[in-house]
């Protein structure tokens, strides 16, 4: 066992995946939360060879949008402190826009997709983080910071503002809360099949350094957060995105 205890929503593929390798790989016990029993099991067994620490990552199946499932992750945990917290499920969920019915209910499904999600598991497992030393970190988006992405911009934009105000609440137990804002990362499901070669070429020129981002980029960026050289970083907003939105 694992002397820190790691959450990572959205952890079966992607950034939550890469995230969850760097954590098991920096000797946390690893809970991967995510909604699809298979592919959770599937990166739970891979990062668990990579790592060569049988048992490094559990998987919990689990939909954050209802808080009866995230009781789930609750009881996962069970008497152990959580030192870090990534809170990364979500994404962008289209939707017909052409009635105002049809609107409400795309930004509702964006809203609980990507903030619901991380407030419901941040609050059940907020008693249990680690104090002093506890890592609450959110994963955001470039278009919270720029635009572009109608109703998916404005959630990720709503847990810049929420990040402040946790961090506030629980800077004087000595947790941290920070948000990391991923720019165009390629091998993710976000895109899905809406991708083209032109689409990517138009991202990877908007950067400075001349490349898309890779998931271990922002896996990086998560695990200085959640280490112990970040103690003094809280209520930041850090963006990785190879440039193409500077510092503000």
């Amino acid at each position: 066992m694992g002397e820190r205890l790691a959450v990572v929503s959205g952890g079966g593929t992607g950034i939550g995946a890469a995230v969850a390798l760097g954590l098991a790989g920096d000797g946390c016990d690893v809970l991967v939360v995510g909604r699809r029993a298979g592919v959770l099991a599937e990166a739970a067994g891979r990062i668990d060879a990579a790592v060569g620490r049988p048992g490094a990552v559990t998987p919990v199946v689990a939909d954050l949008t209802d808080p009866e499932q995230v009781d789930r992750v609750r009881a996962a945990v069970g008497e152990r402190a959580v030192d870090v917290l990534v809170n990364n499920a979500g994404g962008y969920l289209g939707g017909d826009t052409g009635t105002l019915p049809g609107v409400a209910a795309h930004w509702r499904a964006n809203f609980d997709a990507n903030v619901l999600t991380a407030v419901l598991l941040t609050e059940a497992l907020r008693p249990a983080l680690r104090r002093p030393g506890g890592r609450v970190i959110l994963l955001s988006s470039i278009a919270a910071q720029r635009g572009g992405g109608g109703a998916y911009s404005a959630a990720k934009a709503a847990l810049h503002g929420w990040a402040y105000d946790l961090a506030t609440q629980l800077g004087p137990e000595q947790v941290t809360v920070n948000v990391v804002s991923p720019g165009y990362v390629a091998d993710t499901e976000f895109f899905g099949d809406r991708m083209t070669p032109e689409g990517h070429a138009k991202r990877v020129a908007a950067t400075l350094v001349g490349r898309a981002g890779e998931p271990d980029d922002v896996a990086a960026a998560v695990r200085y957060l959640a280490g112990p050289s970040a103690g003094y970083v809280t209520g930041q907003v850090l963006g990785v995105n190879g440039g193409s939105v500077l510092g503000r």
